[in-house]
């Protein structure tokens, strides 16, 4: 049985003390929850103060993105190693936003993806397509080129490691969202990819997010279905109530 996965990417929002302002309520709103894995993502400049906050808690912390050089002149990035020390447990790799607007491909994915597995931390890997991509019909070719690429080379043991978010890019701080049935014919998908490169077992035990405007009114009917595992959150995370019904998605 596949533990669900509630992660906030916080993107670029909330300063240092805004953070543990947020984290600080929302440790003691979520704090007895054991059915589901906690994550949030903050920027860089508060995964520090964030992560003291949360030490003993049942909430992790997550990086937005990491390099797969451990140390050298790479002016403003910062390494998997870096990140751990820092206080993280996860890291966002391959999100649509990166890929489009800071030049992310399959290549620069796979390369942070093996550097971050080899920091011990766990990667949670973005795949999607866009919407002339949906329209045109291309939606499994994409997702399996995003799969294809990003996991090149990897062995089962290490995709064991991997939690895997579907982004339909089109339904990304659009307001938009996949219908329950859009989204888990693409998690079927996807995890019918990882059966090929994987194996059964493997793929049967990899975790997939959905990741296109998850909200408190549609959560539910998202995880009902039988291969979407969790949610990669972008705005519903960014206040305790909202981030809080998801994560308690059960009770609703």
């Amino acid at each position: 049985m596949r533990k669900p996965i509630i992660a906030g990417n916080w993107k670029l929002n909330k300063t240092v003390s805004e953070a543990v302002k947020f984290v600080s309520e929302l440790k003691e709103k979520v704090g007895g929850i054991s059915d589901v894995d906690i994550i949030v993502c903050p920027p860089f400049t508060a995964v520090s103060k964030v992560a003291d906050v949360l030490r003993g808690s049942n909430i992790r912390v997550g990086a937005q993105d990491a390099y797969w050089e451990e140390e050298g002149a790479f002016t403003g990035e910062i390494s998997p190693l870096m990140v751990k020390e820092a206080g993280c447990s996860y890291v966002i790799l391959g999100h649509s936003e990166r890929r489009a607007m800071f030049g992310d491909t399959n290549n620069t994915v796979n390369k942070k993806l093996k550097a971050v597995l080899n920091a011990g931390l766990t990667p949670i890997v973005c795949v999607g397509e866009k919407l002339e991509e949906r329209e045109k019909g291309i939606t499994k070719d994409i997702v399996k080129d995003h799969i294809q690429g990003s996991l090149h080379g990897l062995k089962k043991e290490e995709m064991s490691e991997v939690v895997i978010a579907y982004e339909p890019v089109w339904a990304i701080g659009t307001g938009k969202t996949a219908t329950p049935e859009q989204a888990q014919e693409v998690h079927a998908y996807i995890r019918e990819l990882l059966a090929d490169l994987f194996g059964g077992g493997v793929a049967e035990s990899v975790r997939i997010q959905y990741g296109g405007s998850i909200k408190p009114d549609n959560i539910k009917n998202l995880m009902s279905q039988k291969d979407i595992d969790g949610g990669l959150v972008g705005g519903a995370s960014l206040k305790v109530d909202s981030f809080e019904k998801l994560v308690k998605y059960r009770e609703g």
